[in-house]
């Protein structure tokens, strides 16, 4: 059971990554943060092992058995840990200079 702290600090956590997001909207950021991950993505041949983790998928158990549920479902884990380390480090670096450039959160 969670105590009265663990779930104060859960609602200002959650205060906090709101603030930030609307934050990011709000500048543009976040669509630029967006667009640098599509391209790296690409670049780095994510793009194209998902569609064929996607294609090994559908070929298994068949186009009529699956649903894009079912889909999404099966290749999210594999797709996150696609994602190389430089990449997320790359995004995470952007971010926290973002923050530190509006340290008025």
């Amino acid at each position: 059971m969670k105590n009265i702290f663990q779930v104060s600090k859960m609602n200002k956590d959650a205060q906090m990554r709101a603030a930030i997001n609307q934050k990011l909207i709000e500048t543009g950021e976040r669509e630029r943060l967006k667009e640098l991950l599509r391209a790296k993505l690409i670049e780095c041949g994510w793009k194209d092992q998902l569609k064929a983790h996607c294609k090994e998928v559908i070929k298994e158990k068949g186009l009529e058995h699956v649903t894009v549920d079912d889909l999404v479902a099966e290749i999210t884990p594999k797709g996150r840990a696609l994602v190389p380390d430089s990449v997320k480090k790359e995004l995470l670096q952007r971010i926290r200079t973002f923050l530190a450039q509006h340290a008025s959160l």
